[in-house]
């Protein structure tokens, strides 16, 4: 029974870190094209060329 006072706040902690970070990949425009790198994989030029 005392291993759910580590393991709860533990396991709260890390779920809300992962939502932080799943909130700041949408600020930051993470999702914005979903289609571009899909196209992308399919052009024959090399972009340093």
């Amino acid at each position: 029974m005392s291993n759910l006072l580590f393991i709860i706040p533990i396991a709260l902690f890390l779920g809300g870190l992962g939502l932080g970070a799943f909130l700041w990949s949408l600020k930051s425009g993470q999702y914005d094209d979903l289609e571009g790198a899909s196209w992308r994989i399919l052009e024959d030029e090399d972009p340093d060329e």
